[in-house]
């Protein structure tokens, strides 16, 4: 089933159930790939819709650090509802160890050296991750196999 279509069902069901959160946030998703299948004048593939997602939860991620740091634990409560959320149509994330498998590999493709080459590395190592790893954590396993 694509992306789309499952966020359709989960959206119709989430009414259903009057589950407000999951509701809200499916809706949020659902304008956002809809902006984002105007600016690009496509309808979007499952990648993109993915992409989508994951723009969503970096940012509610940066809020709850926000929140978190200014100790307000009424709006990180919601925050982290949202995220959980989210989190349900993200592909499984890599762990440390497979990561740094790919990130070894891609190193050895490009015929990385140093820090420097750190650009040549990233691309396409963040596009074999792509949905399953944070951009940071990636960036930190590079460095630490280039350095």
């Amino acid at each position: 089933m694509e992306l789309i279509e499952r966020l359709n069902n989960d959206l119709k069901q989430a009414m259903k159930d009057k589950d407000k959160v999951r509701l809200s946030v499916i809706r949020m998703v659902k304008s956002a790939t809809k902006n984002r299948e105007i600016e690009l004048g496509h309808p979007l593939s499952d990648d993109d819709v993915l992409s989508v997602i994951q723009k969503e939860l970096k940012q509610r991620k940066d809020s709850l650090q926000a929140f978190q740091d200014a100790n307000r634990t009424d709006l990180s409560d919601a925050v982290e509802a949202e995220i959980s959320v989210l989190q349900h149509y993200m592909p499984a994330q890599l762990d440390e160890g497979a990561l740094r498998q790919i990130v070894s590999d891609v190193i050895a493709q490009v015929g990385a050296q140093s820090k420097a080459d750190m650009g040549k590395v990233m691309g396409p190592a963040m596009a074999q991750v792509r949905g399953r790893a944070d951009g940071k954590a990636v960036q930190q396993v590079v460095q630490s196999l280039l350095s």
